[in-house]
């Protein structure tokens, strides 16, 4: 596989790719989100201060804010009608509709070609879209690591993650929302230098048995 770090912007798939990019990236998280044991819910993640539910409902109210900011839709606008627990008492269904609309509204007509108002700035929704493949990538792996899934991630997803990550990986840091990037070895293999990168480390860890979680 080449280095995705070494590529230059002629390496960002089309719009045609990156849809495909994203569909595998959601069902990858949503066949972890199917996996979680009753009992894991309150277990905790490699994201610090966030348990399974927590880390399930972000990525949940991520996918419920898409067709809003595809409508035009700016952040006040939205206001507060998604914040709090959007999971109910039934996760994986309240997973599985928010991620169905939310595929449903950038694979509509023209959809990547619109702008998006986010927080930090207006965004093509192409680029909005990346970063929605991006986030999902990296907390699959959490939320596998969290509920003893398996946690290896698609090399395509890995590949591409590393190609939109490691312009700023020096910044993730200082944005608060990462923690320091973990150093790795020089020839660590990508899925390592990915999660590296983001703060996580990923060295080996005893098999939790969802059996004695309390």
């Amino acid at each position: 596989m080449t280095d995705p770090t070494a590529r230059g912007p002629a390496a960002r798939p089309s719009p045609e790719e990156l849809l495909l990019l994203h569909a595998e990236a959601m069902a990858s998280f949503g066949r972890r989100v199917a996996g979680v044991a009753a009992n894991q819910w309150s277990a905790p993640t490699p994201c610090e201060g966030w348990s399974v539910r927590e880390l399930v409902n972000h990525l949940t109210v991520e996918q419920l804010w898409v067709p809003e900011l595809l409508l035009g839709a700016t952040i006040a606008e939205v206001g507060s009608r998604f914040d709090g627990d959007r999971l109910g008492g039934d996760p994986v269904a309240a997973w599985t509709a928010a991620a169905a609309a939310a595929r449903t509204a950038l694979t509509g007509p023209y959809a990547l070609e619109l702008t998006v108002h986010l927080s930090y700035g207006d965004r093509s929704a192409l680029e909005y879209c990346s970063e929605l493949t991006v986030d999902l990538t990296v907390h699959t792996w959490d939320l596998a690591r969290a509920t003893a899934q398996d946690a290896h991630l698609a090399p395509e997803l890995v590949d591409f993650a590393l190609h939109e990550v490691t312009p700023y990986a020096d910044q993730l840091a200082g944005t608060g929302y990462f923690a320091p990037a973990v150093p790795t070895a020089p020839d660590a293999d990508p899925q390592t230098r990915l999660l590296g990168l983001l703060g996580r480390r990923t060295e080996p860890e005893p098999r939790i048995d969802p059996e004695l979680m309390s």
